[in-house]
């Protein structure tokens, strides 16, 4: 496991903090945001093309995005397990599905319907595998933070709230009110 974390009257101290969700909810804008704190780093599926031990090797104090990791958590357990802060960064169910159905052809959803699933390209409405694959991603990052102590929900739906929450329970250095107008431009949307 890694460093160990230390609290002090609900405040966290750790060494990595791991933004889980299961995309389309904007984890990007999160790391943009996140790249206003000094003593944390800040990325957004920086170790893709790593395997192995290389996948989960990210550097002391920093933040990472990934909705990938919800199919490794088995292995983000081992590494960390509750030495590190977790993050379950949600969006409201049918605005993230409606988000999905514009991408079935590419990425994570495309990969869930043909890999996970084995279906011939869209046997079933897009709407339906989205609908299924949030399902299967949310459930898999409730489990693994279920016995976790270092954790909180974040949803995009009160995100100004959620994120200064953030910024304090990890005693970020920074710029705040830049990083809350990050969430004023939309990244990466669909």
């Amino acid at each position: 496991m890694g460093q160990s974390s230390k609290f002090l009257s609900n405040i966290i101290y750790a060494m990595n903090i791991f933004i889980l969700n299961a995309g389309r909810c904007g984890s990007t804008t999160f790391i943009k945001a996140c790249q206003h704190i000094q003593n944390y780093t800040a990325t957004h599926e920086s170790l893709l093309p790593c395997t192995g031990a290389q996948r989960l090797d990210y550097p002391d104090e920093h933040i990472e995005a990934d909705n990938r990791l919800s199919w490794i958590l088995g292995r983000l357990d081992q590494k960390y397990g509750n030495d590190a802060f977790y993050v379950h960064l949600k969006r409201h169910h049918l605005s993230a599905a409606e988000s999905f159905t514009r991408r079935i052809d590419y990425g994570i959803l495309r990969a869930y319907e043909q890999g996970i699933l084995m279906h011939e390209k869209h046997r079933l409405p897009a709407g339906d595998i989205a609908k299924d694959y949030l399902d299967t991603v949310e459930c898999n990052i409730r489990l693994f933070l279920r016995d976790k102590i270092n954790k909180m929900d974040v949803h995009l739906e009160s995100i100004e709230t959620d994120f200064t929450l953030f910024w304090n329970r990890i005693q970020a250095q920074g710029n705040l009110e830049h990083a809350l107008k990050e969430w004023a431009i939309r990244y990466n949307a669909s």
